[in-house]
């Protein structure tokens, strides 16, 4: 692979002309998002058991790792402890505030005449928070922010809206009653795909890919902007670079890119944006007054 366009934040000023350049060709912007965004926004870092454990301790003195957390069978053998961790996900999903990097992106995707869609593995919410318009995002892991029967029953998937969990941080348990499916009276989870889940409700992640296919068909000229994507679980890679499109990749840890057209920031994604708004003419009051939107919004 070619890394010949991963500059670091100094001396990267020619790259984000490059990614200029790259906007001004496109009609269509798609922005394809890991897990390094959310850590953008000051979200906790699950790489590894240590960033794990360092967020939820009790899981470290269990010995449990997320892939034991972060699957059906917990909900079976240990409902509070798995609805302590979502639980505590969800409130504080709820309360981030979206980085400055989402604001760029909406000011971005507004130059161009078929806008932007989004591509990404988190299931935090935080582009719908941000003010991204929902029918143009595929959550390809689904959602917290949505419920589903364990079991399941039925294919029912319901809004987390009226569920407020109270969670003991410490012992990463749900001290309130956790939420029950509508139709049998089971237990609920997280529309989310966990490991080894064979349960997954995938209606609302297809309908999303549905209104994506409809916009791609739109698009002549499409540019992907790839923010925090990484290799160990490649979902989002492979979704971008399956668009044959130029690409900007924005991850400090894995910026290799190998098309000739494509280019990388090896920084985070606020620096990164930071960079390609000045270069485009945005960065300012504009990008400022972004920033105090998305505040206010949360």
């Amino acid at each position: 692979m070619s890394q010949s366009h991963a500059p670091d934040a100094a001396g990267s000023g020619p790259h984000f002309e490059r990614c200029a350049r790259l906007v001004a060709q496109a009609d269509g912007l798609l922005i394809t998002a890991g897990a390094g965004l959310g850590v953008d926004s000051g979200l906790p870092d699950f790489r590894g058991s240590a960033g794990l454990w360092r967020a939820y301790p009790a899981l470290g003195r269990a010995s449990m790792d997320f892939t034991e957390i972060a699957c059906p069978d917990a909900f079976v053998a240990h409902p509070r402890l798995a609805w302590g961790f979502y639980g505590h996900r969800l409130q504080r999903y709820r309360d981030t505030v979206p980085g400055l990097a989402f604001g760029i992106l909406q000011r971005i995707a507004a130059r161009l005449p078929q806008g932007a869609f989004v591509f990404t593995s988190n299931v935090d919410g935080q582009f719908q928070k941000a003010g991204f318009d929902a029918a143009r995002v595929v959550e390809c892991h689904g959602s917290i922010h949505h419920l589903q029967c364990l079991q399941p029953c039925c294919e029912s998937i319901w809004p987390a809206d009226d569920f407020c969990p109270q969670v003991d941080a410490d012992a990463c348990e749900l001290l309130d009653a956790p939420p029950r499916c509508p139709h049998c009276g089971g237990l609920a989870r997280p529309n989310i795909l966990m490991f080894g889940d064979w349960g997954w409700i995938e209606a609302r992640t297809a309908a999303q890919h549905a209104r994506f296919d409809a916009w791609r068909r739109k698009v002549d000229r499409l540019l992907v902007i790839e923010l925090g994507a990484g290799t160990a679980i490649p979902s989002v890679r492979v979704f971008g670079q399956c668009q044959g499109a130029p690409l900007i990749r924005i991850n400090p840890r894995e910026p290799a890119v190998s098309g000739d057209r494509d280019v990388s920031l090896a920084m985070g994604a606020s620096d990164a944006m930071r960079g390609i708004a000045r270069a485009l003419g945005l960065y300012g009051e504009d990008v400022a007054a972004v920033r105090g939107a998305g505040r206010d919004a949360a």
